[in-house]
């Protein structure tokens, strides 16, 4: 099977695709046949070896595929591949109002944005929320679902994103730098200063966000509430690139030089 790989950590170029053996699953395993995986801007990261890992490693943790031809979607590891092996628990049913190879976009981003936005800054209706850092794909999740508990939402978005996060339903859309004071503060940009602008602040990135630091946790009740949102069509995938695993390469250039916005999603059998 195809399997995009990393033997040693460096620059994208150390990003293979190779053929390896379909992997067996053990005691309370799975195999999963993948529709796809998508792009998440940590996996940069793990390629750098800036968050160490065991090698060689396939890349790639979010899933949508298929077990026993039962769609799913989940968190796993080595799922930029064409089978991946994980336990049942990491997967949860596949919304199926969208494609399935777009609904590998929903798992990480979509529980980022969820726990930030129910957990950590508990929004509620008739709040201020800012979402700083609208664009990229946790903060696409981050604007519909503050918009779903009620709030009244502001984005930051470049230029090139600001039409696609008004229609995932931000209320005001503005350029980097925001002003002003809101109740609560979603940070999606590293380094930013955001203490000032929110009576509650919670970040995914470094920042001198005050109340919280987002580390995702895999949440299958939250995952599955996340897909009946989608069915529903509370909440849309903002699926800007479809790719294959040849391309992960170069993702990985563009995402290092800041090119990539929305979610973009990797399918292991697309030439």
């Amino acid at each position: 099977m195809k399997s995009a790989r990393i033997h040693e950590y460096g620059d994208p170029r150390v990003i293979v695709v190779e053929d390896i053996p379909i992997p067996r699953p053990g005691p309370g395993e799975v195999l999963v046949e993948v529709a796809a995986t998508s792009f998440n801007p940590t996996e940069v990261a793990v390629r750098a070896g800036i968050f160490p890992l065991p090698l060689p490693r396939t890349l790639g943790w979010d899933v949508a595929g298929t077990v026993d031809g039962e769609p799913v979607i989940g968190w796993i590891d080595g799922a930029a591949a064409e089978y991946a092996v994980t336990t049942a628990d990491r997967l949860v049913p596949a919304p199926r109002a969208v494609p399935l190879p777009d609904a590998a976009a929903l798992p990480l981003a979509g529980l980022t944005a969820w726990q930030m936005v129910f957990e950590h800054a508990e929004v509620q209706a008739g709040q201020r929320v800012l979402v700083n850092g609208a664009g990229g794909g946790i903060g696409g999740f981050a604007v519909q679902l503050a918009k779903h508990a009620g709030a009244h939402v502001t984005a930051t978005a470049s230029p090139r994103s600001a039409d696609a996060v008004r229609r995932l339903g931000a209320d005001d859309v503005v350029g980097h730098g925001p002003s002003g004071r809101f109740d609560v503060v979603l940070n999606l940009v590293a380094d930013a200063e955001v203490a000032r602008l929110g009576d509650v602040v919670v970040s995914a990135t470094r920042s001198d966000a005050p109340d919280a630091h987002v580390v995702t946790r895999f949440d299958p009740s939250q995952l599955t509430a996340l897909v009946a949102l989608v069915d529903r069509g509370v909440v849309a995938l903002d699926v800007s690139e479809r790719h294959g695993l040849a391309d992960l390469p170069e993702l990985h250039r563009r995402a290092e030089a800041g090119d990539l916005r929305g979610k973009v999603v990797v399918a292991p059998r697309q030439s």
